[in-house]
């Protein structure tokens, strides 16, 4: 066995990057309360709480402010906007909620010390984490073994999934190669270096990219086994995909598609559907309450700059593939489909300077809470589609009605992950996130759809 290199994987680094948090933010409370005159905020057995409160905050908000999306956190330029914003909502909620936490201090210069503890322990802590943790020496090195016809999809999603994942080089596992591949940053190497190029370049591990396992030649098979029993790590690339791209490769799946989708025991569990369905009422009937209070606005905003009907009605595909009709806030000029459904596109000139304001805000999803209501849609779910795309949809891409096997909903995993589908292949990539949520929603899969919504809106990144 080649001597590897130590790497961290993507779970690895968000534990690090939410352990190390914690652990350099009580450090350096601690710190400052030890230097200055600082007792606001002390660590003792009878006020455990605090801290508890502190921890849920930090990591609420650091979700929000995308403090642990790992491309963002390994460009300290993005960091450090992020640090701040996490830090001042953290301290801001810490000191309107003083039932939960210590009483206002007196003082405001304990705030000051407060605030700046938070933030200075962050900024240190990731500085170490951008130049340390995120450099080549602890990059994961990848050798594929696969078709040249896979190559280019499978290591474009990896990059931009995972800046710590890097794949050094491929070998063709064809019997046939006429054509030799050309792609930029991959050397290809003969079947005869594997264990050459694995002991050379400390690969930690090989992924098998082959839609069809009968192309692999024997010689190339042999060589898999005696690594495999030696204990390499060999790993099946829609695994990989999915693992770390957080999405179901449906372009890569053939005739044993039933290995694909071992759906989640959720979409069956009675106690999960229930506290579904119960937690969908609750917050649709906060969504309609909030949405009355700002119709006057959005009513008087309409009346100025959109000039038209104030909601907007559209037949949507629903679960099992049945239609109902959505409700929306209108944001596009009357009659904007005149000549017949075209897709919505970026920076739409369809849409007004008042439609665009409640697209980026995501205020004219809010009459979607009466659908919810209804029981046509789920406050989680893939988004609706109209029947026209669905049946256009279904004919090029696989598995596209797939998505249908569960409500849709107002906000979903595509949504918080992809902003933009006005293509085939942008249907495509939405359908792989909408999959993968099927397959593995949960309680914590919700609730990190929810924040990621959250963000979403903080960010203005509506549609």
């Amino acid at each position: 066995m080649p001597k590897q290199d130590i790497h961290f994987n993507i779970s690895e680094r968000k534990i690090l990057l939410r352990v190390v948090d914690i652990l350099s933010i009580l450090g350096m409370l601690y710190l400052v309360s030890s230097i200055f005159a600082f007792d606001y905020f002390t660590v003792t057995h009878q006020n455990w709480s605090w801290v508890l409160v502190l921890l849920l905050y930090i990591s609420v908000f650091g979700t929000i402010f995308e403090l642990y999306d790992l491309q963002k956190a390994s460009r300290m330029d993005k960091v450090v906007s992020n640090i701040f914003l996490t830090s001042s909502f953290t301290v801001l909620f810490y000191l309107l909620t003083p039932f939960f936490t210590p009483f206002l201090p007196s003082n405001r210069l304990q705030i000051g010390y407060f605030y700046m503890a938070i933030v200075s322990a962050l900024i240190i802590w990731r500085l170490i984490y951008v130049y340390f943790i995120t450099s080549p020496r602890f990059y994961k090195k990848v050798l594929i073994v696969g078709e040249t016809s896979n190559i280019e999809t499978i290591v474009d999603a990896f990059k931009n999934a995972d800046p710590n994942y890097k794949i050094v080089g491929f070998i063709n596992c064809e019997e046939s190669q006429d054509v030799q591949i050309k792609y930029k940053g991959i050397l290809e190497y003969d079947p005869s270096d594997m264990h050459r190029i694995i002991d050379e370049e400390n690969i930690s591990e090989i992924v098998v990219a082959s839609y069809n396992a009968e192309t692999i030649t024997s010689a190339i098979y042999g060589d898999l086994i005696m690594l495999l029993e030696r204990g390499f790590p060999i790993k099946e690339y829609t695994q990989v995909y999915e693992d770390i791209t957080y999405r179901v490769p449906v372009q890569f799946v053939g005739k044993d598609f039933y290995k694909y989708f071992p759906f989640s025991r959720s979409n069956q569990n009675k106690l999960y559907l229930f506290y579904h369905r119960l937690f969908d009422t609750l917050i649709a009937l906060v969504g309609v309450l909030i949405g009355f209070l700002l119709l006057p606005f959005v009513f008087l905003g309409n009346l100025i700059a959109n000039r038209g009907p104030l909601f907007y009605f559209q037949e949507r595909v629903g679960k099992n593939g049945n239609v109902f009709s959505i409700i929306k806030f209108r944001t596009m000029i009357v009659n904007a489909e005149k000549e017949g459904a075209v897709w919505a596109e970026k920076d739409d000139i369809r849409v007004t300077p008042f439609g665009k304001f409640l697209r980026r805000s995501r205020l004219d999803e809010f009459p979607q809470f009466i659908n919810i209501l209804k029981g046509d849609m789920s406050l989680i779910g893939p988004r609706p589609e109209r029947p026209y795309f669905v049946k256009e949809l279904s004919q090029v891409i696989p598995f596209y009605e797939t998505r249908h096997i569960i409500k849709p909903g107002l906000t979903g995993w595509a949504q918080v992950k992809v902003r933009y589908g006005s293509t085939v292949e942008d249907s495509l990539l939405k359908l792989q996130y909408d999959l993968y949520y099927i397959k593995h929603r949960s309680f914590l899969l919700d609730a990190n759809v929810i924040i990621k919504t959250l963000s979403t809106m903080v960010f203005f990144r509506g549609q």
